[in-house]
C-alpha cells in the first residue's frame, strides 16, 4: 500500500553524509577509502531522493494489509456460523415449543444422535446443531468465540474447522463405544478439540509465543471446571435433563481429536527433528482411535 507526498523535498545533504564530511575535516586530508565511502553515501543518497521525487512511500506492508484483510475476514466466519447455531436452536425454541435454560433435550429431533438410531450416519454430526437449553447454547458459543477465533487468526479457516468437525466426530463416536446409552447434543466436542488444539499450538510453537504458559493454565481452568460439572450432574446431582444422563465422554474424546488432529494439521513455524515425531505419533493416534469406534459400531449396530 502506497501514498502520495505533497509539497517540497529537502534538496541539502543528508545529515550521515554531512557528519562523514565533518569527521574528515578534524582528521586532515580524507584518504583513498574515505572519498570511497563518501561516495557509497551519495550514490545510496541519490536512489532514496529518487523515490522521494516520485513522491512514493511506503507506510504499510503489503503483509499487514493482507493480514487486517484475512482478520477481518475471519471475524465475519465467526458472525456467519454463531448465527447458524442461533437460526437452528430459534427453530427449536419458538416453532417445536418452549426452552428452559437448562432444557429439555430435543429427543425425536432428526439430528440428536441416538444410540437406537446409530444407522443413520448423519446424527454422529448434526448433533452439533442441537443444544439443551440457553446455557448450553451460550457456553459453547461463548468459548468457540473466545477460544477459536484466535487459532483462525493465526491457523487459518480449513485448519480449524477441520480441528473442529474432528471434535465433533469423535465425541459422537467415543459415546457410542463408551457411553453407549446417552443421547447427546451440543459442540462440546467440537469446543473441546479446540480447547486441546491450544494445547498442541504451544507444544508445536512454544519457542515463537508469548505466555505459552498462562495459555494452558487458562485452558485448563475451563476444560476442567465445565468436565467437572458433567461429571457432578451424572453421577452426583442426578439425571437433570428430562430424565436422561449427562454425557462426559465427549468431552474427552474431542478433546483429544482436537489434540491429534491439530498436532497434525497446525501450522509450525520452526519445525524440529522431536516434532516430526509427534506428527507421526499423533497420526496413528488417531488413526487408531477412529478405525477402532468405526469398528466397534459396524460389529455392534443394534447396540444397545
Amino acid at each position: 500500500m502506497q501514498t502520495c507526498l505533497s509539497g517540497s523535498v529537502d534538496r541539502s545533504p543528508p545529515l550521515n553524509r554531512r557528519l562523514l564530511h565533518a569527521g574528515m575535516r578534524k582528521l586532515g586530508k580524507p584518504s583513498q577509502e574515505e572519498n570511497e565511502a563518501v561516495e557509497i553515501v551519495s550514490k545510496e543518497t541519490e536512489i532514496s531522493s529518487e523515490r522521494v521525487d516520485n513522491k512514493y512511500v511506503p507506510f504499510v506492508s503489503t503483509n499487514e494489509v493482507h493480514a487486517f484483510r484475512r482478520a477481518t475476514y475471519v471475524l465475519y466466519l465467526e458472525i456467519q456460523k454463531r448465527w447458524l447455531l442461533l437460526c437452528f436452536f430459534t427453530y427449536y425454541t419458538v416453532i417445536k415449543g418452549e426452552v428452559n435454560p437448562s432444557g429439555p433435550v430435543p429427543i425425536d429431533s432428526v439430528f440428536i444422535y441416538r444410540p437406537d438410531k446409530r444407522l443413520e450416519l448423519w446424527r454422529f454430526a448434526f448433533y452439533m446443531f442441537l443444544h439443551a437449553g440457553w446455557l448450553h447454547l451460550l457456553f459453547n458459543l461463548g468459548v468457540q468465540v473466545i477460544v477459536g477465533l484466535p487459532l483462525e487468526m493465526v491457523h487459518g479457516s480449513l485448519r480449524i474447522a477441520a480441528v473442529y468437525m474432528a471434535g465433533v466426530l469423535a465425541g459422537s463416536l467415543g459415546t457410542s463405544v463408551f457411553d453407549a446409552e446417552v443421547y447427546l447434543v451440543g459442540a462440546s466436542g467440537g469446543v473441546y478439540a479446540l480447547l486441546a488444539a491450544h494445547l498442541a499450538n504451544v507444544l508445536l510453537n512454544y519457542n515463537n509465543m508469548e505466555f505459552g504458559i498462562v495459555r494452558l493454565i487458562g485452558i485448563f481452568v475451563i476444560a476442567s471446571a465445565d468436565v467437572g460439572f458433567a461429571i457432578y450432574d451424572r453421577y452426583a446431582a442426578g439425571e437433570i435433563y428430562a430424565g436422561l444422563p449427562v454425557s462426559y465422554v465427549a468431552h474427552l474424546t474431542g478433546a483429544l481429536a482436537g489434540l491429534t488432529i491439530g498436532l497434525l494439521v497446525l501450522k509450525n513455524f520452526e519445525q524440529r527433528l522431536h516434532e516430526q515425531l509427534l506428527w507421526w505419533v499423533a497420526l496413528g493416534v488417531y488413526a487408531a482411535c477412529t478405525i477402532f469406534a468405526v469398528m466397534y459400531n459396524l460389529m455392534h449396530p443394534n447396540n444397545p
